[in-house]
């Protein structure tokens, strides 16, 4: 065959929209990523004033594969929930506040009415984009698994048997609304919950209620992050409790569900051990032995990486032995 008449690689470009900020990729079904644009999300902006910027990025991108002999095949989506994700609505993400009711799949069809458009819960994108290229890679027996995307806000993916876990009502893995305690931040709507203890969001809050004179309610996460990792002991103190409080829902996931693997996604890994050994130690702590002993617990296997082949994987998911044919 000559080289001009060889069949184009099929792509996927994936959008990754999150509470801080959003990506536009170019990926492949094996999770390499190609080209990769970023802008800011705005969430508090009405969504019909910043999408648009974020569809021009996913027309650029797709000119570009084009140009490079590459052929798109599909749009994919991984965006915070709750979602209605087989019609790809968004129902009311609270960190996406200028987002809700959006029917989301709809719009983006609408701009792209030649391909094929797939959204999912950004936990479970996740937690699939760890499964096939991360932690699962190196973990050939993996089955159960539970990924935490502890960005911005806190949501779950549930992968049980190999499979994800949507749940009736699309709404599983919803962690971040799960109440650990009467009183405490407020994430997810409620005072107490999950979310408000362990999530970017909560720990800028939390930051901001115990050292008053150092943080405010409006101080950015980055910044409370940036001082956790140059060992700034208040921010420190602030990382132990957030970890205290990771381990105490990461027990009823153990003791519920008995994964495998726990996968924590961006503040564990930047921060590391200031998260995650005050969590193992407290999920020593509350879990049976049995179940704690059979769970890693770790951080993303894809780091920085994570997003971007997250936003690939409701295409994949969808029918991956076709991506992998289309590649080989």
């Amino acid at each position: 065959m000559k080289k001009q008449d060889r069949p184009q690689t099929k792509t996927i470009l994936g959008l990754d929209i999150g509470g801080t900020k959003s990506a536009v990729v170019e990926g492949t079904a094996r999770g390499c990523i190609l080209q990769r644009f970023e802008m800011p999300t705005e969430a508090e902006r009405p969504w019909s004033e910043t999408l648009p910027r974020l569809l021009a990025m996913c027309a650029e991108a797709g000119d570009i594969a084009i140009r490079a002999g590459r052929c798109p095949a599909a749009i994919s989506v991984s965006v915070g929930g709750p979602l209605k994700i087989a019609e790809g609505v968004l129902i009311d993400p609270p960190h996406l506040p200028g987002w809700h009711g959006v029917r989301l799949k709809d719009v983006i069809a609408e701009s792209f009415p030649a391909l094929p458009v797939s959204v999912e819960h950004d936990g479970n994108a996740g937690a699939l984009a760890e499964f096939r290229f991360g932690v699962g890679l190196a973990r050939p027996g993996l089955q159960h698994l539970v990924f935490l995307t502890f960005g911005t806000g806190l949501g779950a993916g549930l992968i049980v048997n190999g499979r994800i876990v949507h749940g009736t009502t699309d709404t599983a893995g919803e962690v971040g609304h799960l109440r650990l305690s009467r009183e405490g931040p407020e994430g997810f709507g409620k005072a107490g919950s999950w979310e408000g203890w362990a999530s970017g969001a909560g720990l800028a809050g939390l930051a901001a209620k115990r050292f008053p004179e150092r943080w405010s309610a409006g101080t950015p996460i980055r910044e409370v992050v940036q001082a956790m990792l140059e060992d700034d002991p208040d921010a420190l103190a602030v990382a132990a409790e957030v970890g205290e409080w990771m381990g105490r829902g990461m027990a009823l996931l153990v003791d519920t569900l008995n994964p495998q693997a726990i996968v924590l996604g961006s503040l564990a890994v930047a921060l590391g051990d200031r998260i995650l050994a005050p969590a193992r130690r407290v999920l020593a702590e509350e879990a049976l032995p049995q179940a704690v002993e059979a769970c890693e617990i770790l951080p993303s296997a894809l780091g920085a990486r994570l997003g971007d082949v997250a936003a690939l994987m409701a295409a994949l998911n969808q029918s991956t032995e076709d991506w992998y044919k289309a590649e080989s």
